[in-house]
């Protein structure tokens, strides 16, 4: 069931942000179990459109059965062509739900857990040819030492990338607990999970190109929104909010503010609030998930 598969996080307050237009059509480009999309879908009348996307295969078993809606299964880096295939060139809202659902966590044969043993795979689409296990054991030392650096904010990176290419040279590092067996010895005591949680997400972004993704994903957004249309986005790291922080702000993923002769600041969405919105406690009680979620709202100009 959906419920099991991915609890929505901030469901009400992106819907209230998404602020629907009975007729409208919306895009949900993280499917997942469809929380979300349920939700839109009930404020719709029979004239709307929910077009989704899940490159995940696990998605299928959570698709309603409603005449007006569509799940794509692709990355929703295309999102902007498979729409103009289907004529749709505007939309009245978006909205992206980023990282890793909790289904893709609790399955170890994925291997975004460092709770279970499994292969060291972290693909999102399982059609990529990249896995963590292919990158842990090709990259050069310094490309490691940068992606921890980078996307993990570990500060002994190059020390974790010397450890990592040592011992590849013996044994192909190919497990979840593997990894954590040598790499042991470089986490902070009483502070191991933190170690491996970020050592993942690292691992993760690379294999997933999720910030990469991301950047293409909120400028396709802008050219597709139509005048006052919303983008609503919960981010569920500090890499992530603060691309979609500087890139409503701003207009730009590096946050450069641009002006016109008069002054004015040149950008395509308007903030809708000047801070993310955050769990309560009452949420996070109910789904631990949602303690590190961030959701930003935006209007297109």
């Amino acid at each position: 069931m959906s419920s099991a598969y991915h609890i929505p996080v901030l469901l009400q307050e992106c819907i209230d942000g998404l602020n629907i237009k009975p007729d409208g059509v919306y895009v949900d480009v993280t499917f997942g179990g469809g929380g979300h999309s349920r939700a839109i879908l009930k404020k719709l009348h029979s004239k709307g459109k929910l077009i989704a996307f899940d490159q995940d295969p696990d998605a299928l078993n959570n698709v309603p059965d409603d005449e007006r809606f569509e799940l794509i299964e692709e990355n929703f880096e295309f999102m902007k062509n498979f729409l103009r295939e289907r004529g749709i060139k505007e939309v009245d809202g978006i909205l992206a739900d980023l990282g890793v659902s909790s289904h893709q966590f609790d399955v170890p044969l994925r291997g975004f857990s460092i709770r279970f043993d499994a292969p060291l795979d972290m693909r999102m689409n399982q059609k990529g040819s990249m896995t963590a296990a292919k990158l842990l054991n090709t990259y050069e030392e310094e490309r490691l030492s940068r992606l921890f650096w980078e996307f993990g904010d570990l500060k002994n990176s190059r020390a974790i990338a010397r450890k990592i290419v040592q011992c590849r040279v013996d044994e192909k590092i190919s497990t979840v607990f593997q990894l954590k067996k040598e790499l042991n010895d470089l986490a902070p005591r009483g502070k191991e999970n933190q170690f491996f949680a970020k050592i993942f997400q690292a691992l993760r972004i690379e294999v997933n190109r999720e910030l990469e993704v991301l950047k293409l994903f909120l400028e396709r957004a802008t050219e597709i929104l139509k005048k006052d249309g919303r983008l609503v986005v919960i981010s569920y790291h500090s890499l992530e909010d603060r691309l979609v922080k500087n890139f409503i702000r701003s207009g730009s993923a590096g946050g450069k503010i641009e002006k016109d002769f008069y002054g004015n600041t040149i950008r395509p969405l308007k903030p809708l609030m000047s801070k993310a919105i955050q769990a309560d406690d009452e949420e996070i009680k109910i789904n631990s998930r949602a303690r590190s979620a961030r959701l930003r709202i935006a209007e297109k100009i």
